[in-house]
């Protein structure tokens, strides 16, 4: 299976400064990302992060890991996507799957599954992941993205509340989750490389402006997005300085 893994990083963040370029194990993070998938996918996989500055750019080549310098000025990931898209002349029919920069933790076969998930929908535009959640205080926090599904395993919504909710049962409060278990989305995404090109032309929907989530764009204007259920949650990304302390005592330990 031929696809494409573009992994953004840009230098600017404001809880966690440098953040691709933080050392995790002497090894910069985004490197290490582009490592572990690399060592999880087949020889057919091209994996290339798409930097802002050239200072990410110098770091993975010391290491051989393929990068492409894009635009400071994105106002968001997919939009440094759309322009890696072009940069790298890659068809509108490839299959780009978009791994985040700061995760050094994420599963190789997580990125298999979406990509061959998308391929298998000719129907889909986009293809992401979700798991069960198991907890009320995760099916209550607005950090942790929820989603359901229509019969066709396609996404209906995502949303930041506790969806589905519970009518009935939730009148006194969330005490328990409601069975079938919610879904929580995992925030990978596999896309069609043409539908990249057009997605940051496309007007912000409403609810994607209330939600703060970009995925609800492509519903809003009518694209399928695929879902892929995992067994099991996605180790934890790196957003601020207690995450990266957490990850360099796990490669520590490795």
């Amino acid at each position: 299976m031929h696809y494409t893994v573009l992994i953004p990083a840009r230098l600017a963040s404001s809880r966690l400064p440098n953040k691709p370029l933080a050392d995790i194990a002497g090894i910069p993070m985004v490197v290490r990302v582009a490592q572990r998938v690399q060592a999880g996918v087949s020889r057919e996989v091209r994996v290339v992060v798409a930097g802002d500055s050239q200072s990410i750019i110098d770091a993975c080549d010391h290491y051989g890991v393929e990068a492409i310098l894009t635009r400071q000025d994105h106002l968001s990931g997919s939009d440094r996507l759309a322009e890696a898209v072009q940069l790298l002349c890659l068809g509108d029919d490839a299959i780009v799957v978009n791994v985040q920069g700061d995760e050094p933790l994420i599963d190789p076969t997580l990125v298999q599954a979406v990509a061959a998930l998308l391929l298998s929908r000719p129907e889909a535009t986009m293809s992401t992941a979700a798991h069960d959640i198991e907890t009320t205080s995760d099916f209550i926090n607005p950090n942790v993205v929820k989603m359901v599904l229509d019969a066709t395993g396609m996404a209906m919504y995502f949303s930041r509340a506790p969806i589905p909710w519970w009518r009935d049962e939730f009148a006194q409060g969330i005490h328990h989750l409601p069975s079938p278990c919610p879904l929580r989305h995992i925030g990978i995404y596999a896309y069609r490389a043409g539908f990249l090109r057009q997605f940051p032309r496309l007007a912000q929907a409403p609810v994607e402006l209330t939600e703060s989530l970009e995925q609800l764009r492509a519903l809003w204007h009518g694209y399928r997005i695929a879902v892929h259920i995992s067994t099991r949650a996605p180790g934890s990304g790196v957003d601020t300085p207690e995450d990266l302390d957490r990850v360099r005592a796990l490669f520590r330990t490795a």
